[in-house]
């Protein structure tokens, strides 16, 4: 297998500020419970104690890594990587023509060294992530229309698309644990399927076009072009609850499965609600014009997110970190305009996250340091 090098276009060294901007969230106290042997937090607002003071965010380095889409990690080293493949002939379609094919690839961020995992001529490769145990790879496969969906198996590198009986083809597709995928299907619906190839419809769930369908443990959580209030169906009981949330547009559980963040529009804005796995105590955490790139650290501490909003008459777009332990928001990067996603590494000491410039994709490694790790 050929092995190339992606150079590192710029390295910004640890002089950039460190900044406590001004929470989401209007105050309140809170309790906060560092869970033994898993490393995880668990934050509780408690409205008879006093809120916890915490610690500002450092940013200490940056990397830059243009034209490439970072979009998750094999380990601290290690991400996978969409990017042009000029060892490939351009793409045949007159409206590509200037464009090669897009291939995936794991990058070692301390060599620069890119190992291949999926080359397929005149198409784009992306979207990729790794499936919980990291013995899968989810992507997508496009040109000008709509993407198919496969899965790879990251130890043979022989993958199979999302698609046949009873589905037609998935629409959208995700994670739901090690070994399964869910996702919404061209058929309508939404289905979900084995890291074997099995594919099931969710008849539940048979209620047309769905925007959203995220699986956490035995709940399913949708909504649909025609309601776009979240709703939560639970396997166990068959029975559907509506999340008192109107207009989701997407769902991020946490790694615990215990919380969600709910991205939701209200008129001219969009906001980050966080809340429990029933929606309760539900709290908006971020408002702004636009909101992206959307993420948690393994440790549920730390949330990641791109927002463009209004300050004082002046328009401010930058990547920002929640801290839910200090409770309070940093910006990280600024002039960063809707990450298309981010993600963190296993130690929640490095953030990657990446934009579409009009023309490609761009990447950078943010190295982040608190006064608690």
């Amino acid at each position: 297998m050929n092995r190339t090098k992606l150079a590192i276009m710029a390295c910004v060294p640890a002089l950039l500020l460190t900044i406590t901007a001004c929470s989401g969230n209007g105050g309140g106290s809170r309790e906060v419970i560092k869970e033994p042997g898993g490393g995880t937090f668990t934050v509780i607002d408690n409205e008879s104690k006093a809120p916890t003071a915490g610690p500002a965010i450092t940013v200490t380095g940056i990397q830059r890594y243009d034209k490439a889409e970072i979009s998750g990690w094999l380990d601290e080293d290690t991400v996978l990587v969409s990017k042009e493949n000029d060892a490939l002939a351009k793409m045949k379609l007159e409206e590509l023509a200037d464009s090669y094919p897009r291939s995936l690839y794991l990058l070692k961020l301390k060599t620069g060294e890119l190992v291949p995992l999926k080359e397929q001529e005149n198409v784009f490769l992306g979207g990729a992530s790794l499936s919980p145990d990291k013995k899968h790879l989810l992507y997508s496969e496009y040109t000008l229309g709509d993407p198919t969906y496969h899965v790879l198996n990251m130890e043979t590198l022989k993958s199979f698309r999302l698609a046949g009986d009873p589905i037609g083809g998935a629409a959208s597709a995700r994670w739901a644990d090690d070994n399964s995928i869910i996702g919404t299907s061209y058929a309508g619906g939404a289905f979900t399927a084995t890291t074997e190839g099995d594919i099931a419809a969710i008849k539940a769930l048979n209620q047309g076009a769905l925007i959203i369908v995220v699986k956490l443990g035995s709940n399913i959580y949708y909504n649909t072009n025609a309601d776009e209030t979240l709703k939560v169906l639970r396997l166990d009981t068959n029975e559907t609850k509506d999340m008192g949330l109107g207009s989701v547009g997407s769902v991020i559980p946490s790694p615990d499965g215990k919380q969600l963040l709910v991205k939701q529009y209200d008129g001219s804005k969009v906001k980050l609600v966080l809340c429990d796995q029933d929606g309760g105590n539900a709290k908006t955490i971020a408002e702004g014009a636009e909101l992206g790139g959307i993420s948690w650290s393994a440790d549920q501490r730390l949330i990641a997110y791109s927002m463009q909003a209004e300050v004082n008459g002046t328009t401010v777009k930058g990547l920002y970190v929640h801290d839910l332990l200090a409770d309070n928001a940093t910006r990280i990067a600024a002039d960063v305009e809707n990450a298309v996603s981010s993600s963190w590494s296993p130690s929640g000491d490095k953030l990657s996250y990446s934009v579409w410039n009009g023309s490609s994709y761009d990447s950078r490694v943010v190295e982040i340091r608190t006064s608690l790790k």
